[in-house]
């Protein structure tokens, strides 16, 4: 099992920037990728950014150019530095870990960030 816990959300203005933090806790050794998801109002949750053990990302192409993914593999945390933030990003944000033996996708509760025009 797996914990996840995030932080950092918040309000900004468009064109503000907020970092988000995510600490794993429990079988972290098993962790094999680690990211963020978000999702706003009547819309389905989506991939942001993820971030694996060999340091390979991927972004939303929404995000690309605006948000970075970081880890810091000593401290089982992943961070999601926002910048230059739109109205169309305020969504909930939820963290998550992948891991392997057993194959298995854990979420943390979620972190709000609002944007305002």
């Amino acid at each position: 099992q797996v914990q996840l816990v995030e932080s950092g959300g918040g309000l900004a203005e468009s064109g503000g920037s907020l970092r988000l933090s995510c600490a794993a806790s429990g079988s972290v050794s098993n962790i094999y990728a680690m990211g963020w998801h978000r999702q706003a109002p009547g819309q389905q949750q989506s991939l942001v950014a993820r971030i694996a053990d060999n340091s390979g990302t991927t972004y939303a192409d929404s995000v690309k150019g605006r948000f970075t993914i970081s880890r810091d593999g000593a401290k089982n945390m992943v961070f999601l530095q926002m910048n230059n933030l739109k109205s169309e990003d305020t969504a909930v944000y939820r963290c998550h870990a992948l891991t392997l033996s057993p194959s298995a996708a854990y979420w943390g509760q979620g972190t709000q960030v609002t944007v305002s025009s």
